[in-house]
C-alpha cells in the first residue's frame, strides 16, 4: 500500500465516533436508500421538467444512464484484468482495525479492491446530473463524495486511490458519452423509440433503474451462485 494510503486509512481508523455513528455509516454503505434512491430519482426528475431544453435534457438522461451502465462495466472489466488488490479490512499486514468488523456479502472478499465500482458508478450519475443542472449537480457530486465513497474508506471496504480512481473514470465516461458529437449518435434514435412506444419503454426504463439502485446485486448473485454449481 502507498504512503497515501497508508495515511489515511491509519488516520480513520484512529477516528472514534462511538457504536451509534458507526451503525449509521454501516447503514449508508449497505442500503440502497442512501445510495441509488437518491440520485436515480432526479434523473427522472430532469425527465419530467418542462420547458424549451425538454429534448435535450431527455436525451442527456439517457447518455447519464448509458453512461453509468458502461462505469459499471468498466469498473468489473479493471478488476478482473487489474492486479488483484486485497480489501484493507481483509489485509493482515496492515494491522489495521475497521468499525464495520466483517463485510456482509461473502462474494467481496474474492472481488479486487481497485477500483471502486461504487464510486464509478454514482460518481458517473452525479456528473451527469451536474452537466444539465449546475446546483443540483453540485449537491450530487458532494453527496456522493461524502456519503457513498468516504463511509467506504471508513470502513475498510476500500483504499483512498480506490475511490479516487473509481471517481475519475466515472467522470470521465459520462463527460464523453454527453458530448454532442457522442450523444447524438444513440440518445436522439433512443428518445424518438421511447417516444414512439411509451408503455415498453417505460416499463423497461423502470426495470433498469432499480437495477441500476441495486448495482444488479441480486443478479450477480444469481450467476455466481449458477456458476459455481456448473
Amino acid at each position: 500500500m502507498n504512503s497515501f494510503d497508508t495515511a489515511i486509512e491509519t488516520f480513520l481508523t484512529k477516528l472514534s465516533f462511538g457504536f451509534v455513528f458507526n451503525h449509521a455509516i454501516k447503514a449508508l454503505t449497505d442500503l440502497y436508500t442512501f445510495k441509488g434512491l437518491v440520485l436515480i430519482p432526479v434523473l427522472w426528475w430532469i425527465w419530467f421538467q418542462p420547458g424549451e431544453r425538454r429534448e435535450r435534457q431527455r436525451e442527456m438522461v439517457i447518455a447519464t444512464i448509458v453512461s453509468s451502465l458502461l462505469a459499471l462495466a468498466t469498473g468489473r472489466l479493471l478488476a478482473d484484468l487489474l492486479p488483484f488488490r486485497v480489501r484493507p479490512l481483509y489485509d493482515p499486514n496492515l494491522h489495521l482495525h475497521f468499525a464495520s468488523g466483517s463485510l456482509p456479502d461473502a462474494m467481496l472478499p474474492t472481488w479486487s479492491s481497485f477500483p471502486s465500482d461504487h464510486a464509478m458508478l454514482w460518481m458517473s450519475v452525479a456528473a451527469g446530473i451536474f452537466i444539465v443542472w449546475r446546483r443540483v449537480g453540485v449537491l450530487a457530486l458532494l453527496y456522493t463524495a461524502i456519503f457513498i465513497c468516504v463511509p467506504r474508506a471508513y470502513l475498510g471496504f476500500h483504499y483512498p486511490t480506490d475511490l479516487l480512481a473509481g471517481a475519475a473514470i466515472g467522470i470521465a465516461i459520462t463527460y464523453v458519452m454527453t458530448r454532442d458529437s457522442v450523444r447524438t449518435r444513440y440518445a436522439t434514435q433512443s428518445l424518438r423509440w421511447i417516444e414512439r412506444y411509451p408503455g415498453p419503454s417505460s416499463m423497461l426504463a423502470f426495470v433498469l433503474c432499480l437495477e441500476l439502485i441495486t448495482q444488479f446485486d441480486e443478479l450477480r448473485k444469481l450467476v455466481s451462485s449458477i456458476s459455481k454449481h456448473l
